[in-house]
């Protein structure tokens, strides 16, 4: 699949990956058609901004500034930015280079581009940053300014780049399509032609954490690169210069692995994430196969599953036949179940936020839910697009021994009385230390149940006991009617 670097603006999940946000079924009924058409929900309780996704990454490059080009409601995440930017570099006092250009109604009548204009260069004077990201939002689209071309014309005049990246929340219904759109101006502008390869270098696309394979990397010669958070411009500029690319998340990564492939010959390991016993076996051996370093690779398995062996015969033991209900992003939570499987636990449910019925770089390894489904066998699937009204209805009818959730709150489970845990950021759960670590907190979860039976207690959930009888995806209208 072609990625096209010659235009701002990223193309859709929609239309490039065919991503839904409706569905309810399982998940050989996905694998088995290409084109599954979006189920639209006549009610929605809540959703994502892609713009958010966008935040996410570029405020968090440690020499460039961000000006988002919207009213200063949609400034109001920073703070929450702020505070991971800092946790993440260990520098208190060290701040995120961010303006909003506060736009009012005046400015929706008469144009925003004099204030943008104003707010880039305040920018420049008062961070003297290496590269300045200029976010859009749904009132600077709306008033039509032209972002790309104020871009353009400061970035001559200021001699480093200016880069507009478009990415107001109305443009998709898809809110990783921001990771995206942020992928697609350092695609564009700011990653450069590598001046030398380095054949022991491997980029990690990670979020805010620089630990990731540390722990196998370092038994097999290589050395990592993490990005896009936390790294420098300079840095990013010189991730062509990776013999490889690898990844957790093909929500958060795919599309910047796959560029750096098509455009910068920085080949993308072709693998499952390693969450999980065989798809850890899987993704090293690639590796190996990659770097020339398949005994080295077949050495480490043995010695990280014998670490692991005693450790995981024990949680087996405690966990087998256990219940576990997932609502996560769509390739995590398809890695989750690989967890949960190997800890002996059956999966009664999964809610995924969207799901992508194609992949940037078009290689059937890379197909999480195939390998999950191969490996593990067929389970159910709902995707909900963070609807916490529907996972709620979830976790009341499948009553499991443990919710597991990602970017949702565990507190829809905690008020139903079932114990819950968190996948954050850090997904600590990788490879053959992290299924014990992961199946640690499981077991700690269900053996301590008495705070959340008392939150249970003395919390009343919003929804009323006629939402919980019914359906959970009752609100999705049919096919024939999309």
């Amino acid at each position: 699949m072609s990625i096209n670097l010659s235009q701002p603006a990223v193309e859709l999940r929609e239309s490039r990956l065919k991503t839904i946000t409706g569905y309810e079924g399982d998940a050989a009924e996905l694998l088995s058609k290409n084109d599954i058409p979006n189920r639209e929900r006549s009610f929605t309780q809540c959703g994502s901004c892609s713009a958010d996704q966008v935040m996410n990454l570029l405020t968090q490059i440690q020499d460039a500034a961000v000006v988002e080009h919207g009213p200063a409601g949609c400034a109001g995440d920073i703070p929450m930015r702020n505070g991971v930017f800092r946790t993440g570099n260990k520098r208190m006092g060290y701040n995120v280079k961010y303006l909003n250009t506060n736009l009012d109604e005046k400015d929706t009548i008469y144009g925003g581009g004099a204030k943008l204009e104003k707010a880039i260069r305040e920018a420049k004077r008062r961070f003297n940053p290496k590269a300045i990201f200029v976010t859009t939002t749904c009132a600077s689209a709306i008033i039509g300014d032209d972002v790309p071309g104020i871009c353009n014309e400061l970035e001559e005049e200021f001699g480093i780049p200016v880069i507009a990246t478009l990415c107001e929340g109305f443009r998709t219904n898809i809110w990783a399509t921001g990771f995206d759109s942020a992928n697609h101006s350092i695609l564009r502008k700011i990653v450069k032609p590598a001046r030398q390869k380095q054949p022991d270098l491997i980029n990690v696309i990670s979020f805010e954490h620089k630990f990731l394979y540390e722990s196998v990397f370092r038994q097999l010669g290589l050395r990592t690169n993490h990005i896009v958070p936390l790294s420098t411009v300079e840095e990013l500029e010189r991730i062509s210069e990776a013999a490889a690319t690898v990844q957790y998340c093909e929500t958060l990564g795919s599309y910047l692995a796959a560029g750096l492939e098509e455009h910068f010959g920085v080949l993308e390991i072709k693998a499952p994430a390693p969450f999980g016993i065989k798809a850890s076996d899987e993704l090293l051996r690639e590796i190996g196969r990659v770097f020339h370093k398949e005994e080295e690779v077949e050495k480490v398995i043995i010695s990280e599953k014998e670490k692991i062996a005693e450790d995981l015969e024990r949680l087996r033991g405690r966990l087998t036949g256990k219940t576990a209900y997932i609502a996560a992003g769509g390739p995590l939570a398809y890695s989750i179940i690989a967890l949960v499987k190997d800890l002996g636990m059956e999966v009664v449910g999964t809610s995924v936020w969207h799901h992508d019925q194609k992949y940037d770089n078009d290689d059937e390894r890379l197909n999480f839910l195939r390998f999950g489904v191969e490996t593990y066998g067929n389970f159910k699937v709902g995707v909900c697009n963070k609807q916490a009204f529907e996972v709620t209805n979830a976790i009341n009818k499948y009553k499991p021994d443990i919710a597991i959730t990602r970017h949702l709150a565990t507190v829809w489970a905690a008020k139903l009385g079932v114990p819950s845990i968190f996948a954050g950021n850090e997904p600590t759960e990788m490879l053959y230390d992290g299924l014990i670590r992961f199946g640690q907190s499981i077991d700690d979860a269900i053996s301590n149940p008495a705070y959340i039976k008392n939150v249970a207690k003395h919390s009343k959930l919003p929804y009323t006991d006629w939402w919980l009888k019914q359906g959970t995806y009752s609100f999705l209208r049919s096919e024939q009617n999309v």
